[in-house]
């Protein structure tokens, strides 16, 4: 068992496992943020709830899939990198896949980027800083942060890279515990796309309603 962890196979698994646990929080916390839409009490509500003890263990459980999710994705492109030296001709890549699967390291990189900034603005605040000190509720925090063009431009982009990542990403981890046939790959390629369109485009129009209307 121990060998299956360590192999190329293995750390694939690990990584699509981890992927489509991080794709259930993003749905969750999606959900959280089109409360933005509804106003400050819908909010502040939803925060609340995502103090709840049972959300507090899950919390440790993220960062630890976010971690290892990251960790193997690095191993697995330094590992692909050195068993390929040299490159293939591109006369015929467009054809076999598509721009995300072959981008799938830079675009997680730059998804990871704007998670630190997300962390530093935002994961901070709320524990440590203005909100945990209730100088300010957790929507004046939010609205008033997407309102800044550089930032809600930044958002905007972020859940782009999101969902091209996503578009990828989703079908692939199906792909590699098991449903790897061609019917099976065609649904997932279609779920995928839906998954890649309503988080590019759910995160989008929260930034897009504070840049417009203000907070």
């Amino acid at each position: 068992m121990s060998n299956f962890f360590t192999s190329s196979i293995g750390k694939k698994f690990i990584m699509s496992i981890t992927g489509l646990f991080l794709i259930l929080f993003l749905c969750v916390h999606l959900t959280v943020n089109l409360l933005l839409l509804f106003g400050a009490d819908a909010f502040n509500a939803g925060c609340e709830f995502m103090e709840l003890p049972v959300i507090k263990v899950i919390e440790p459980i993220l960062a630890l899939g976010f971690i290892i999710h990251i960790i193997w994705a690095s191993v697995l492109t330094l590992q692909n990198q050195k068993a390929r030296p040299t490159k293939y001709a591109l006369r015929n890549q467009s054809k076999n896949c598509t721009w995300a699967s072959r981008n799938m390291y830079i675009l997680g990189a730059l998804v990871l980027a704007f998670l630190v900034l997300h962390i530093c603005n935002f994961w901070l605040d709320f524990k440590f800083g203005d909100v945990a000190n209730e100088t300010v509720t957790q929507y004046e925090l939010v609205s008033q942060k997407l309102a800044q063009p550089v930032y809600g431009i930044i958002y905007i982009i972020a859940a782009i890279l999101l969902g091209l990542h996503l578009s990828h990403g989703f079908w692939s981890a199906f792909q590699t515990i098991g449903f790897s046939n061609q019917i099976w790959r065609k649904r997932l390629e279609y779920v995928a796309y839906f998954f890649a369109f309503v988080f590019a485009i759910g995160f989008s129009v929260i930034a897009l309603r504070f840049l417009i209307f203000g907070a």
